[in-house]
């Protein structure tokens, strides 16, 4: 197979086709410290794209509860257990380099060209089994925590994560079709599946690791995510020509998700763009970390960790640099904090941002580390340069009227 560069496993890797890599990408990110669970994001996807008969089991987009929760069921564990049992002992980073098999370098010697499975009717059959199940001591009922919990590390702890397909920069959907049925776009990275060409074979459904290419026997052919794309293209007429972010993350209440597009270089990884906020949170910042790096499809999905979960799981989740992410969300710099403030604040696609220093107006100190709080102004401008909204950093405090104190 080809060589490609995969700048999230910090070195070269086999891949069935030769590299090439779009002007813009497709990418998000996550915070899982603001996710609810609430189910908005999956609700607002499947009323649009899959509502029809054939469709009752996509979930194109869902949200789990880890570390039980997964659709299918116990997707990410069983990779990783197939890949340990393939390269025994030897699936680890040294530092920011990883040198275990990748699902593509660990594939059956015989013809396949990705290691994965398909899922049974089973796993298929409880899109929501185990939430809010907890790992630990659940506690006694009608009776309070004795001593409470406190960070770093719970020990009773769960987390809600909100997944999607991540338009992988090396997607084993793609890998593994036999009728190249699937392509990626150039003009944007995002991941399709031409159903013309499409047999309804499942090799797709067996290859993505993360379980986001889904059959449907009423048509016989595959379908996935298509990342919303009449809006990232600006054909969504409400925003008159402006690109749009997709219906998962435009819906989300808990202020959760940020969407955007960010420059390729001809090497595959990300261009310099110093005051995007994908490219601060995930290149400068490093808040934000890819979804199991180590399966080697380079996903454009990105997740701030939550706080409060054991290292060693979180590591095997998202690689190396956890302790580094957290420590700098928990106690964040005068920048991150402005930057968090522009995820959910509208639903246009945001290139580029500002901030206009404000006063100070809070200082402490967390975890040994001194804060101070400054009610910044963060602008964000479209792709033509356009302002787009601005808001501050200090929300505004409202107070019901005496009148209405109880009206609904």
């Amino acid at each position: 197979m080809p060589k490609v560069r995969n700048w999230q496993i910090g070195r070269e890797m086999s891949y069935p086709y030769e590299a090439a890599y779009p002007e813009r990408q497709f990418a998000f990110v996550i915070n899982t410290n603001r996710c609810i669970g609430c189910q908005t994001c999956t609700m607002a996807c499947k009323s649009t794209w899959t509502f029809s008969k054939g469709q009752e089991h996509m979930w194109w987009t869902n949200v789990e509860t880890k570390p039980y929760g997964g659709y299918p069921a116990f997707w990410d564990s069983k990779l990783l257990k197939m890949l340990d049992e393939r390269n025994p002992d030897k699936q680890v980073w040294d530092g920011k380099v990883f040198h275990g098999q990748t699902i593509f370098e660990g594939a059956p010697p015989h013809g396949s060209r990705v290691m994965g499975y398909l899922p049974t009717d089973q796993d298929w059959a409880t899109p929501n089994l185990y939430e809010d199940n907890a790992v630990g001591p659940k506690g006694e009922v009608d009776k309070l925590h004795a001593t409470g919990e406190s960070l770093p590390v719970h020990k009773t702890w769960f987390f809600y994560l909100a997944r999607l397909c991540n338009h992988c920069s090396y997607p084993a959907c793609l890998a593994a079709c036999p009728r190249q049925a699937i392509y990626k776009r150039p003009e944007d990275g995002i991941v399709l599946i031409d159903q013309s060409r499409c047999r309804g074979y499942r090799k797709c459904v067996e290859a993505c690791p993360y379980k986001k290419s889904l059959y449907r026997p009423t048509t016989r052919v595959s379908e996935k995510c298509i990342a919303c794309y009449p809006r990232v293209e600006g054909k969504d007429p409400e925003t008159g020509g402006q690109r749009m972010e997709t219906r998962c993350m435009a819906a989300c209440i808990g202020q959760v998700r940020m969407q955007g597009l960010v420059k390729k270089t001809k090497e595959g990884d990300w261009a310099e763009e110093r005051q995007h906020p994908l490219y601060y949170l995930v290149k400068v910042a490093k808040v934000a970390l890819p979804l199991y790096p180590q399966f080697g499809t380079e996903p454009n999905g990105y997740y701030i960790p939550p706080r409060w979960v054991p290292r060693s799981y979180l590591f095997q989740m998202f690689g190396p640099g956890v302790e580094e992410a957290i420590e700098r969300y928990t106690v964040p710099d005068r920048e991150l904090v402005a930057v968090l403030q522009l995820f959910r604040r509208s639903n246009r696609i945001i290139y580029r941002y500002e901030i206009e220093e404000g006063p100070k107006v809070y200082e402490s100190e967390f975890h040994g580390k001194p804060f101070t709080l400054y009610d910044d102004t963060v602008i964000a401008f479209g792709e033509k340069g356009e302002e787009l909204f601005r808001t501050k950093v200090e929300e505004p405090f409202m107070k019901r009227p005496d009148k209405h104190i109880n009206w609904v």
